[in-house]
């Protein structure tokens, strides 16, 4: 059995989803400019994450793997993260009209969440079973929640911040992502953790 709190550990600080493996970069800079924008992207990302990896695990070991079909990985996974984000659109407002309008555009935004695509993929790739897999997913989508609220209250300072015109917005936001891409580089030698 793998060990959890390493796994842990490594998704959600050393191997950061966003800044350490460069995925979901398009909310992460899209949606991060306010605190109450990147708040709820974050969550939404936990939560659809956690779903998509349960079901797509499951999949893979007892659809694809005994059918030989190993193949179509690819469109078999895009096809249940844009399903499960359509049927939870649907199911939230139906049944829960509050929360559908609290997460608002955010739903729609994860099916391009190329995080949650990369998430599912490096459980396959790693051999993680059910237990590891929604331990890789939760604190991947902590650590993409950690890292959107960083660089949202980052941004909101910056606004306020004397910086030449020619680097105000995403400009200083790259930059502001980078260093602290550098900062979290820091957490590699932590334990030589990597997955």
């Amino acid at each position: 059995m793998d060990n959890l709190f390493l796994i842990f550990l490594s998704a959600f600080l050393v191997n950061n989803i966003i800044l350490m493996r460069f995925l979901g970069l398009c909310p992460f800079f899209g949606v991060s400019s306010r605190m109450e924008t990147a708040v709820p992207m974050g969550m939404s990302v936990i939560f659809v994450m956690t779903l998509s990896t349960i079901i797509t695990w499951f999949l893979y070991q007892f659809v694809l793997v005994p059918l030989d079909l190993i193949y179509l990985r690819t469109v078999v996974f895009i096809l249940v993260i844009a399903s499960l984000v359509q049927f939870l659109e649907l199911f939230f407002k139906k049944q829960i009209p509050a929360l559908y309008s609290a997460m608002g555009i955010f739903l729609p935004l994860i099916t391009t969440n190329c995080a949650i695509l990369g998430v599912a993929f490096l459980n396959i790739d790693n051999n993680f079973g059910l237990l590891s897999s929604l331990v890789f997913a939760i604190s991947s989508g902590l650590g993409f929640l950690l890292a959107i609220t960083l660089i949202g209250s980052i941004r909101e300072r910056l606004e306020n911040a004397p910086i030449p015109d020619s680097l105000k917005g995403l400009p200083i936001s790259f930059i502001a992502a980078a260093l602290m891409g550098l900062a979290f580089l820091g957490f590699s030698g932590f334990m030589g953790l990597s997955l």
